[in-house]
Parts: structure tokens; sequence; C-alpha cells
């Protein structure tokens, strides 16, 4: 195998950091309410940023799985939108340096990838690494956001889990946080549930959870206003759309009896365990179809 070095390359000068944080979203992975890349894309929409490193795409992408956009004009191809990883440089709103990895989730190569990481994380010091993304859950709209925390330090996490012992599919995302913690590293993960009707739509309530949970969780200050606004346009959307459909209304109402029960509980159960008169995605889908049609957002992958 290639030492991890070689699966990236720098692009211009070290930048002279202290302890900065590395956040990690990256795509092809569940995310549910298009959590992970609202708050990308707000990030690097909002704050200034350049590249500091350069993941190797040919190596790590499968193009056939995923093919890269070509342009052709009339009689010639005129551009090519290649698929790019990396690690940028940005700095919060009080000037504090921090580590942005986006980009596709690796095809090949998770442990070359996630080797190649932590050879980075150790270059630049980075004293804690942390991703996020959305799940979908039989939770309604009108309660409060909530997520699961995970971290390589039981001190790292400040919520209480809403699972025990789960099996799901691996990711690059999750593999990385397991192998910086072997490794001696602190890294937390934010999971935000997204209620399952909705996750099909961009749902920023989501996006200001998870950036919320960043920033407590690193110290970092980061920009929420322009996610803020966003969701509140897009719940004042989603019950205008529910007041005028009674059916809707009785299931959201079934799922906030099941989750003030589940919140209340003294031993708490999984909201994704099977539970009596539990909505299923395809019920409320037809009827949020039209709204998750005309919804003003932004755009889908």
């Amino acid at each position: 195998m290639a030492k991890p070095e070689d699966l990236y390359e720098l692009d211009g000068d070290l930048p002279e950091l202290t302890g900065p944080v590395l956040l990690h979203s990256l795509d092809g992975f569940v995310d549910a309410g298009s959590t992970g890349q609202l708050v990308r894309e707000h990030l690097l929409e909002t704050l200034e940023h350049r590249v500091v490193a350069r993941f190797d795409v040919d190596a790590l992408i499968d193009y056939r799985a995923r093919r890269p956009i070509m342009t052709y004009d009339r009689d010639h191809w005129a551009s090519y939108d290649a698929p790019e990883l990396a690690v940028r440089l940005l700095h919060d709103e009080v000037g504090t340096p921090f580590l942005l990895l986006t980009g596709p989730e690796p095809d090949r190569l998770w442990e070359g990838f996630t080797g190649a990481v932590r050879h980075l994380v150790e270059r630049l010091g980075v004293r804690l690494v942390a991703g996020f993304h959305g799940i979908p859950m039989g939770v309604p709209h009108t309660r409060p956001v909530g997520m699961t925390a995970h971290a390589t330090r039981p001190e790292l996490v400040t919520r209480s889990s809403w699972f025990d012992k789960v099996q799901v599919p691996g990711s690059a995302a999750g593999l990385l946080e397991l192998r910086l913690g072997e490794a001696g590293h602190d890294a937390v993960g934010f999971a935000v549930h997204v209620p399952h009707y909705l996750a099909q739509s961009a749902y920023p309530a989501a996006a200001v959870a998870a950036l919320e949970a960043v920033t407590a969780a690193t110290g970092l200050v980061l920009p929420a206003a322009k996610l803020r606004e966003d969701a509140a346009r897009t719940d004042a959307d989603i019950a205008e759309q529910v007041a005028g459909n009674d059916e809707v209304e009785k299931v959201v109402h079934a799922l906030e009896q099941q989750y003030d029960a589940f919140a209340g509980a003294s031993e708490r159960e999984s909201l994704l365990a099977e539970a009596q008169d539990m909505p299923t995605a395809d019920e409320l889908a037809a009827q949020f179809e039209r709204f998750l049609a005309e919804q003003d957002g932004p755009d889908q992958p």
C-alpha cells in the first residue's frame, strides 16, 4: 500500500496553525434533509477560504459509479467538472483558523484515505476532528431537532444516546472517526435527526442544529443567521401545508404523541425501532409531494 502522504498533496505552503479544528462533511453517504450539504455550502459561501491539501481522486473515486459532468458545445468538449476532495483553511467570525474537509466520499481505499487524513491531522497539529450529517428518523417537525452524538472518548459526548447497540452500513466518515480514536486522536460526530417524511428535501432546521452542535463542541464562532432565516421560512411553509390537510395533521399528531411518550419515558427505546401505529415515509410522502416539489431552498444534489 502507498504511504499515507502519497494520497494527498499540499497546495502551497503549510499554514502556521496552533491546535486547529478539522471539520469534515463528505458527499455520498446518508444525509437526510441535506444537513451536511447545507452546512458546508453555508460555511464556504460566508467565510473566505483557500485549499491547503487535495486528495488523489483518481485513486479514490470510481468515475463510472458517479460520472462527472462534461459540457459539450456545438462541435467540441468545452469543460469538465473534475471532482475535488480537499481540505480548506477558513477563519471563523473572530478570526480563529479552522479546516474543512469536503468532497465525494471515496469509493476505494478507505483505509488508505483514513490513514492519509490521520497523517494530515498529525502534520497540522489538529486538536479535534468533527463530522456532521442528517439521518431520517420517526420524529415530527413540530418538536426540537434531536441528534445522536458519538466520539472517540466518552468525555467528548455531552448528549444522551438515542441508541443502544446497532449495526449500520459503514461510511468513510465513520471509519475515519474509528481509526482516529484508535490512534489516540479526539474526534466527534453528530447525526442530526430529520423527520423521515422530509428526508429528501432541504431541511435547514437540521443544518442549524448541526452548526450549533459543532460550535458547542469546538468553540468556533460560526455564522448562522442565514441558515436560521432559511429554517424559519421553511418551517412556516411546512406549517402552512400541514394546516391545509387534515390527514397530514393526524399523522403528524400521531408522531408527536410517540415522540412525547418516548421523550418522557424513563427507559428509552430507539425511534428507529418498530412501533405500533408508526406512520411510514410513504404515508406522509404522498401528502407532502406537492410541498416538496415546490419548496424554495437550496438545490438538491
